[in-house]
């Protein structure tokens, strides 16, 4: 296994007597990518400015290498942790042109210095910039002269805090793409800052999930989505549905029967989470479609009370019969029924979480 280039251990923060950041620990290895990802104000940013040395822990260890470089005896600056940053708004120089901003800090022979600025460049696909000016280029341009410019000096660990905001839509996708593609190339140990869940998804080895100031949920992308450690961890990564129900001798009723709920002690309430795209249609209002399994339960009926399209895949919302609950299904392509529509549902079970509430 390839040594920690950065580790956070038992990290506390302390702003005004709260705990900003509380006992967080993370490690990170060269050439992963690691998610720091929560709502605004759960602590991420702060996490990773102490990381960066800007900000000082209250208390904890900042290691890089194996080698301590903060704690309550000693704080190593920012300069000389052998670090790279890239924040929201890429800071480039708008005085010095593309190679000028890329080789800034780089030490060495200047003919060793353009070298390295020729190879960062032409990965980012830059090559033909070198003398243009930051206000010349676009939005997804600029990030990538800001990515090329916090590698160049080949930093043990690049920190970068919600660096794919500031762009619109349509380049996200092929910027971060590019993005990680060069961070793989160089072998680099990435702290990413986001809120985002897709980009999490999407460019993370190993998501850390944050909610006030502390790890709630830790691991690769597909289990953290998968086996969520809680509702709220559930619904950050898409909407859910909810249904509340009380045990009763292991059991629990929905409006898709009776649910095994065991090692769940009688009059617990508890809360079944299922995504919309677990819930299936029925069309043929018989409760089985053509291929019924066995984890689909009893089938239940609603009535469509809105239905929406989405350009890839439809939602449609349901009331119940059973309890009058709203429930949401994502359908693939147009499906836009009528208000009043009656149709059946059916639940995967095997989809459905299951916690207390």
């Amino acid at each position: 296994m390839p040594a920690n280039k950065l580790e956070l251990q038992d990290i506390t923060r302390v702003y005004d007597g709260v705990n900003v950041v509380d006992g967080l620990s993370l490690a990170l290895k060269p050439g992963e990518v690691t998610c720091l990802l929560g709502p605004s104000g759960c602590g991420k940013s702060t996490s990773l400015r102490i990381a960066a040395g800007v900000d000082r822990q209250t208390s904890g260890q900042v290691l890089i290498d194996g080698q301590v470089v903060s704690d309550q005896s000693g704080h190593m600056p920012p300069e000389a942790r052998n670090i790279g940053l890239i924040f929201q708004d890429f800071a480039l120089f708008p005085h010095l042109n593309v190679e000028r901003n890329v080789g800034f800090g780089l030490k060495g022979s200047n003919a060793s210095k353009k070298a390295r600025v020729c190879e960062l460049l032409q990965k980012v696909d830059l090559e033909g910039y070198v003398h243009k000016y930051p206000h010349q280029l676009s939005g997804g341009e600029q990030q990538r002269v800001a990515l090329a410019r916090a590698l160049a000096p080949k930093p043990q660990v690049l920190l970068m805090d919600e660096p794919f905001s500031g762009l619109d839509d349509r380049l996200r996708d092929d910027v971060r793409d590019a993005t990680l593609e060069l961070l793989k190339s160089e072998n680099t140990a990435v702290l990413l800052v986001t809120h985002e869940p897709e980009e999490a998804m999407r460019m993370a080895d190993q998501i850390v999930l944050m909610r006030s100031g502390r790890i709630v949920q830790a691991g690769a992308p597909y289990n953290i989505y998968n086996s969520p450690v809680d509702r709220q961890a559930a619904a950050f990564f898409s909407d859910v549905n909810v249904i509340e129900g009380v045990v009763k001798n292991a059991l629990t009723e929905t409006p898709f029967g009776q649910f095994l709920t065991p090692g769940m002690v009688d009059d617990t309430e508890v809360e079944i989470i299922i995504r919309p795209q677990h819930l299936k249609l029925d069309f043929d209002r018989k409760g089985r479609g053509p291929n019924p399994t066995v984890t689909d339960g009893v089938p239940a009926r609603g009535r469509v009370k809105r239905s929406r399209y989405l350009g890839h895949q439809s939602v449609v919302e349901f009331m119940m019969d059973y309890d009058s609950s709203v429930l949401k299904v994502l359908v693939p392509g147009v499906f836009l029924p009528k208000v009043e529509t009656a149709m059946w549902l059916s639940m995967r079970r095997d989809r459905c979480f299951l916690f207390k509430k």
